[in-house]
């Protein structure tokens, strides 16, 4: 959209047709009824006013300074494409350059992983393809898989298919061997055995080597029937012991340093120091009173904007889509409240921090299921 009318003169018309269009747009994207946020320079934002008030405070006041982007009015930071889930070009190799600021001169796995992807960007799909190499199109491809809801024995059949089709080309055999490729992109979860009665999780030095509840006494594992020929799906005839519940638990530090090492997110992780409006307005956490009575207590910690505020949430869903099924799984949910509001709640920037098992509620046995999380907590307020 052009915006060049924003430094012309008042009193041009091109000033004058530029407020029109800017109103044609704010009315059709951000109108609560027959007003809009004013975005003048005396009302900043912050109050409704009708359409021909806007346009008079416009015309008077003028636009208030560095408002380049609508955020209030309906504008997008990044203009979506026709289509969410794709893009005109992967950058695989940004990717690649941030994920290198983990990787250290040891010829440790990590480094090995990442120089592994390195070369797989490198490659071609097929021969003479520019679009996609091998890497771009795995992830392309997985995307879909997780947008679309597909199994992981319909995602085989697929890659198949494809394969079968396109013998020249790159294509992973299996879901497994495509999970390989891309696992040196990290941010993976930790699988954590829990008491199927919420009594405790088989975490830490001393309890991960335990055979059963150290509170109730029951086993940690399922112990499945004798092979008789009718053994169903989830039965284990292999003899491997099983654990009876699982907890999945998703690591906070790694996540936290992709933020800062992407330059785009990292700015955004200081906007609520940088570049918030201080004019004792609540429209960000930071300018509520608990955030500066902490800030008062921990000087030292406010001292430096790009400390991490969050918030965390949780609630209980059926995942399964009927009510005839009475079963409640609970994500827990961290929230990243560095960045502007408009971004900090927004699904992408929202972390999933674990996965508390069905198929009852955990209820106040929740802070069990919290403790690898809190144990994170005290690591990253101590060592940072």
């Amino acid at each position: 959209m052009d915006k060049s009318w924003l430094s012309k003169a008042r009193v041009s018309t091109a000033y004058r047709n530029g407020v029109e269009s800017f109103l044609n747009f704010a009315f059709a994207k951000s109108a609560e009824g027959n007003e809009i946020l004013c975005p003048c320079v005396k009302c900043k934002n912050m109050f409704w006013q009708t359409r021909n008030v806007v346009n008079e405070h416009l015309i008077c006041h003028g636009f208030v300074k560095k408002y380049s982007i609508w955020t209030f009015h309906g504008e997008k930071e990044v203009e979506d494409s026709d289509n969410d889930d794709m893009v005109e070009d992967d950058d695989m190799y940004g990717l690649l350059s941030d994920l290198a600021a983990t990787v250290g001169g040891e010829p440790d796995g990590q480094t090995k992983n990442f120089f592994t992807l390195l070369e797989v960007a490198d490659k071609e799909l097929y021969p003479g393809c520019e679009k996609f190499s091998k890497l771009s199109f795995t992830i392309r491809i997985y995307l879909l898989k997780c947008l679309n809801g597909w199994s992981n024995s319909s995602f085989d059949s697929l890659l198949s298919l494809l394969t079968e089709a396109f013998p020249d080309a790159e294509i992973p055999k299996s879901f497994v061997k495509m999970k390989t490729m891309i696992k040196g992109l990290g941010l993976n979860y930790k699988r954590i055995d829990a008491c199927p009665k919420d009594c405790m999780l088989y975490y830490g030095d001393d309890d991960s080597k335990l055979k059963s509840c150290r509170k109730c006494g029951q086993s940690r594992y399922k112990f499945p029937p004798k092979d008789d020929g009718n053994c169903g799906e989830d039965d284990n005839v292999s003899g491997k012991q099983v654990a009876a519940k699982i907890f999945r638990y998703f690591p906070l530090i790694p996540r936290l340093q992709r933020l800062f090492m992407s330059s785009k997110t990292a700015t955004y992780m200081r906007w609520h120091e940088e570049k918030r409006i201080k004019d004792e307005n609540l429209r960000h956490p930071a300018d509520g009173q608990a955030w500066k009575d902490f800030d008062d207590l921990h000087p030292d910690f406010a001292a430096d904007c790009r400390n991490v505020r969050i918030a965390i949430a949780s609630d209980g869903f059926n995942p399964f889509r009927t009510m005839t099924s009475n079963h409640s799984t609970w994500p827990v949910v961290v929230a990243i409240y560095n960045l502007p509001p408009w971004m900090c709640m927004k699904p992408e920037y929202l972390v999933l921090s674990s996965i508390i098992p069905g198929p009852k509620s955990p209820g106040n046995d929740i802070d069990v299921y919290l403790g690898p999380f809190v144990d994170e907590m005290k690591k990253l307020w101590s060592e940072g």
